[in-house]
């Protein structure tokens, strides 16, 4: 009798336990993207196609293998080999991210223009595919890759629903996002607000551009700054590595921990940086 009693008390407190933690976040943890469906977004974001996560993180390594037997070839020490061909393995996914981000600025630059042409396009009496298809012509130029590969669909197959979930993946972006399930909607369910909603969305790109704009010109400076400061050492590295005697230091289990203790330093700082410098990013909630 006292084990069940013991157990029943223990089921309860379990669950009194429980209680304080909100089922929504276990919800959300089921919904978030998957590591390979956000690299497959910073993909498509930096026009890199043609590559797979897979195929990327495989060239990744390989770039790293390289790194490292140059290394070797070149200072004979392990300890100096395996810092720089560390660095190599993420310098490919850093380059990425970084002409994912240059391209999401050019692009937001371009988006109100696209909600225009949407806009003037309905306000013509075209039709939402056609309305989306003339994008291919009259958007702007960085953009009409996709949308005419949308018209190409949609001429295919008339499947006006499946060609928007192709050409949300071809864009990959959360503006983007937001255009299309507005036109699906509009497109399912019927009603007149599509044109005030189009020019209230190009008016908060607009608004967002601007504030966006000024805040980056201000702290471009700073980061780049930053960005120095934490190559700078491990340029000192390279170029005393080329010396015999200097490798030599570093071929120790003391010289092992330096590059170690070195290194830990440099990627805290350098996540430091960027987490006070990041603007918020706007979310795929809509994918």
């Amino acid at each position: 009798m006292g084990v069940v009693v013991g157990l029943v008390l223990g089921a309860g407190l379990a669950c009194v336990w429980w209680s304080f933690w909100p089922r929504e976040a276990s919800v959300d943890a089921g919904l978030a993207p998957t590591w390979r469906a956000r690299t497959q977004d910073t993909l498509v974001q930096a026009g890199v196609t043609g590559v797979t996560p897979g195929g990327f993180v495989a060239a990744s390594a390989l770039l790293a293998v390289v790194v490292l037997a140059t290394g070797l070839a070149v200072t004979r020490t392990p300890s100096i080999a395996v810092c720089f061909a560390t660095f190599a393995a993420f310098g490919p996914w850093s380059i990425l991210r970084g002409r994912a981000r240059r391209r999401r600025v050019r692009l937001r630059e371009l988006w109100p223009d696209v909600v225009d042409h949407l806009g003037s396009g309905i306000r013509a009496g075209l039709s939402l595919p056609e309305a989306v298809a003339q994008l291919a012509e009259r958007g702007p130029a960085e953009l009409q890759a996709p949308f005419r590969a949308f018209a190409e669909d949609y001429r295919a197959t008339g499947r006006f629903g499946a060609c928007l979930d192709r050409l949300k993946a071809r864009l990959a972006d959360p503006v983007a996002d937001r255009i299309v399930e507005a036109l699906r909607l509009t497109r399912d369910v019927g009603g007149t607000d599509l044109g005030r909603l189009l020019r209230t969305l190009s008016t908060f790109l607009r608004d967002d551009l601007r504030a966006r704009g000024e805040l980056e010109a201000r702290q471009s400076w700073t980061v780049n700054a930053a960005r120095l400061a934490v190559a700078a050492p491990w340029l000192v590295l390279a170029l005393l590595s080329t010396r015999t005697e200097a490798a030599e230091a570093y071929d120790t289990v003391a010289g092992f921990a330096v590059l170690v203790l070195g290194g830990a330093c440099t990627l805290v700082a350098y996540l430091l940086m960027l987490r006070v410098a990041r603007l918020p990013e706007e979310p795929r909630v809509l994918r």
